[in-house]
């Protein structure tokens, strides 16, 4: 068994330099909905067809990468209804739904769009309205495809709708800082040395023998 050993360490250095890698899964690129519950942003559980909300109502939509609900990015920017509709005036027979629409950042846009800057609006519709009236009073162009999944607001993006995208990490790149080495050095300080003792423990095994 004791002849084993460098094969065991050099095993644990393909581990380790595995782990090091950067991980990449697969994403898709679309336009999430989200309702405001109290001071926070809550995924919307149905899509903006459907959704009927009340007068008072702050809902958000964000154009994003993200795998999957629990890793989609929030919209950004002012979300307070008496804010975004303080210049709409209530009317009998309306209701006023305040919309906050992120366009997302750079890295989450295709290839051929720049996002515009996200904003707000406030849209007066009839009491029966859903999410997607509310929307399309405020932010034409709309485009939706065969299957009624919203794929531009505003016009953006210009094409696609959903595409999947190989790289997750769009949007969520930290900036690199100067505190201490990368994982990725770290791992390959370690690999060196357990190269190392190794040699020299398979170098001394051959002394005695």
């Amino acid at each position: 068994m004791t002849g084993r050993r460098p094969w065991v360490l050099l095993l644990a250095v393909l581990v380790l330099c595995a782990g090091a890698g950067p991980a990449q899964a697969a994403g898709y690129r679309y336009w999430s909905f989200w309702d405001r519950d109290g001071d926070r942003w809550a995924y919307a559980t149905q899509g903006p067809a459907t959704a009927r909300p009340s007068d008072g109502d702050v809902q958000g939509f964000r154009f994003a990468v993200s795998e999957n609900s629990g890793d989609a990015a929030r919209p950004r920017g002012e979300a307070r209804f008496a804010a975004i509709c303080a210049a709409t005036p209530e009317r009998e027979g309306r209701k006023r739904v305040a919309l906050v629409i992120d366009f997302g950042t750079r890295t989450d846009a295709p290839s051929a769009d720049t996002p515009p800057p996200p904003r707000t609006a406030c849209a007066s519709v009839s009491p029966d309205a859903t999410t997607a009236d509310a929307l399309a009073a405020v932010a034409k162009p709309l485009r939706y495809d065969a299957n009624a999944l919203l794929c531009a607001i505003g016009g953006y993006p210009r094409t696609g709708c959903g595409e999947q995208v190989s790289d997750t990490t769009a949007g969520k790149r930290q900036p690199a800082t100067d505190s201490g080495p990368s994982l990725g050095l770290a791992a390959g300080g370690a690999a060196v040395a357990l190269l190392a003792a190794a040699a020299v423990w398979q170098a001394r095994r051959r002394r005695h023998v």
